[in-house]
């Protein structure tokens, strides 16, 4: 069996992220969160059920009128974890979805802030999740909040940041100081790699763990029952997945 790829790392890290959650529900673009959830479902399912609702799936959606449910479940408690991006991130866990440069002028413009402020007060565990890595993404102060790290004191909020996990490495979010504190590096990624590609400075130990991977029962399930749950709803980016597996599988050997 071939070694866990970097996107097995990441699936396989949003798994631990999510143990004890009973509920979690993931984006329509989102297939890396969708398939570590659809992983802490199967390691779980033994114990008890966890309950995934994927937006825009069929087979994965406890949902039947999308968004209204959604946020209904998340004010009444029955939502556990979620998982926002944005493109910028700042180290108070900060999230932009508007665009960058003075708004309403803004030189970029991205999708928009949609509900993503309702469900960061609202779902007790929000993981931050955004594959690239750079100091265009993760900066000092976005240039628009479209949802809150923190709030002052005496604001009832229930929600909030727990995690980023990035294709770099894992930051944990302490609320009461507030900011990230570096919880691993990813396989070849150093700590001046990450302080380099971050544009706000994190709290760390001085020589960080290495984020560790699947063992190889946990990687025959993703890459056998995960992959074909996930082809529903991202069959692209399940092809792609299979596609790496075949180019990085032994010579004579299955990946």
């Amino acid at each position: 069996m071939s070694p866990a790829l970097p996107r097995e790392i990441l699936i396989h890290t949003i798994a631990g992220l999510l143990d004890g959650v009973r509920h979690v529900a993931v984006g329509a673009s989102s297939p890396i969160p969708a398939a570590g959830a659809m992983l802490r479902r199967a390691l779980d399912e033994a114990a008890r059920e966890v309950r995934l609702s994927i937006l825009g799936s069929v087979r994965h959606n406890f949902f039947t009128n999308g968004s209204a449910e959604l946020f209904d479940s998340a004010a009444q408690g029955r939502l556990d974890a979620f998982f926002l991006g944005g493109g910028q991130i700042d180290g108070q866990a900060n999230v932009n979805l508007v665009g960058t440069g003075d708004y309403p002028k803004v030189d970029v413009r991205w999708p928009g802030s949609f509900g993503s402020a309702y469900l960061y007060f609202t779902v007790p565990k929000v993981i931050l999740f955004r594959e690239e890595h750079s100091p265009r993404v993760m900066v000092d102060k976005v240039d628009f909040i479209s949802a809150p790290g923190t709030s002052p004191p005496g604001v009832y909020r229930p929600g909030g940041p727990v995690a980023l996990l990035t294709s770099r490495c894992l930051f944990g979010f302490d609320r009461a100081r507030p900011g990230f504190t570096l919880a691993s590096l990813h396989p070849g990624q150093t700590l001046d790699d990450v302080r380099q590609a971050t544009g706000f400075g994190f709290a760390h130990d001085p020589a960080p763990p290495t984020t560790p991977g699947p063992d190889a029962a946990t990687l025959r399930l993703m890459r056998g029952r995960i992959l074909e749950e996930l082809a529903e709803t991202y069959p692209a980016f399940a092809a792609d997945w299979a596609r790496d597996l075949a180019a990085h599988a032994p010579e004579g050997a299955t990946a």
